[in-house]
């Protein structure tokens, strides 16, 4: 067996033991792209081998995705099969996992008319919106893992010769998952888990107040709700199985008050937004909410992220994330928010994770907004770090220390 084959094998079996974390009996459902069909059945392979009792695969054809924006009347793209959400939802109730290959082709929709990419984005979250409850607050293992499409390759390893562009990404991807040749990457990622819960254990022991952001074009305050947490590496769903949500992550994350956000913030990195590139965003926020906006490129993408719903133009998530991260030293932007983000720092527009906040998944809605979190259909990530970053934190008495000084922890 090859060293590449070595390495595939790996990658699935990291997926399935530490994504995933299958259990015996357990149904999951594989969404993935048709470019990534030798490893998805790799992938399959390996969830039968730790006991799975069925496993469904759902392919993604983005050629087909495409078609429907440019054939499908205009008035079309408001609908979502109701049987399709029921079945995750279905799902999610009877204990299944969930395993994405999250690979969205940055210029998928060039040339496609904003308004139908938002209305179908929406009729999505719409239909889904009680799925993503469940997602939200580890009522369902679920997980979300990145593999080589060559559009996504041409894209960011475009300075290398085509032949070659679809084999440095898979040495990124075997490179950002702790997977080597030499290695057990099992064991690599209970070291890494740690480390994370080591740095989320002592924000959590801070109880900070706020955080005062500041680099070239931000200068921004945000509180954070009484009974914050903050959460990193995996965490225990429902059902007592720890899970992975992101592979790579390098993050440590809380919610923000909802409205104790003041002041402005600007973007450090491409939003690959639904396949439609966002670029240079600055939002300026007074009592949590966004009053003003601006983007270099792609303004009329984020307006409609913004027209989503009322919640939208919050945030309900902030994720730390130091600057000499591994994927930030790789020194590439890879226009795809779940390894852009764990390079950066970063907020998320749109609704908060309940799991942030003491007795979170026990809440309604209208109970989360009292204790201060977020409630949207959306959730989308933007990228803020850099080597200038600087964090202060505000403690309950009015201390104010050091977070991050040069992008790092301080």
């Amino acid at each position: 067996m090859n060293n590449f084959n070595v390495m595939l094998e790996k990658y699935a079996g990291l997926v399935i033991k530490v994504g995933v974390n299958i259990q015996p009996g357990q149904v999951l459902l594989v969404n993935a792209p048709l470019d990534t069909a030798e490893f998805t059945r790799l992938i399959v392979a390996k969830a039968y081998e730790a006991g799975a009792k069925f496993v469904q695969v759902d392919w993604d054809d983005e050629q087909v995705t495409r078609l429907r924006y440019e054939k499908a009347p205009d008035d079309s793209f408001g609908y979502y099969p109701k049987w399709q959400a029921d079945t995750m939802e279905q799902l999610a109730e009877s204990g299944g996992a969930v395993l994405h290959i999250k690979v969205p082709n940055p210029e998928l929709f060039k040339g496609i008319d904003s308004s139908k990419v938002a209305a179908a984005v929406k009729a999505a979250a719409v239909a889904r919106e009680k799925y993503q409850s469940y997602v939200r607050s580890n009522k369902v293992v679920w997980s979300l893992i990145k593999a080589p499409t060559r559009d996504w390759a041409d894209k960011v390893f475009a300075d290398l010769p085509e032949e070659q562009r679809v084999s440095a990404m898979w040495e990124a991807v075997f490179k950002m998952n702790r997977v080597e040749a030499d290695n057990d990457p099992v064991q690599a990622w209970k070291e890494h888990i740690a480390a994370l819960k080591e740095t989320q254990n002592r924000m959590n022991s801070k109880r900070y107040k706020a955080l005062h952001y500041r680099a070239p074009g931000t200068d921004l305050r945000v509180e954070l709700p009484e009974g914050h947490l903050w959460l990193g590496g995996g965490d225990y769903a429902e059902s007592g199985t720890y899970f992975v949500a992101n592979m790579p992550t390098e993050e440590i994350y809380t919610m923000p008050k909802r409205t104790g956000v003041n002041g402005t913030v600007s973007s450090t990195m491409p939003l690959n937004l639904n396949g439609r590139l966002v670029e240079g965003i600055k939002l300026t926020f007074k009592d949590g909410r966004v009053v003003s906006y601006e983007a270099e490129s792609g303004r009329e993408h984020l307006t409609s992220l913004l027209e989503t719903d009322e919640g939208a133009s919050y945030l309900g998530e902030a994720a730390l994330v130091p600057h000499n991260s591994p994927i930030s030293q790789m020194n590439r932007i890879f226009y795809n928010t779940g390894i852009d983000e764990n390079a950066s720092c970063h907020f998320a527009l749109g609704s908060c994770y309940p799991v942030n906040i003491e007795g979170g998944t026990k809440l309604t809605k209208e109970e989360l907004l009292a204790k201060g979190g977020n409630v949207s259909l959306t959730h989308v990530d933007f990228m803020i770090g850099s080597a200038e970053l600087e964090i202060d934190g505000e403690l309950e008495d009015g201390t104010v220390e050091a977070v991050f000084r040069a992008g790092n922890w301080a």
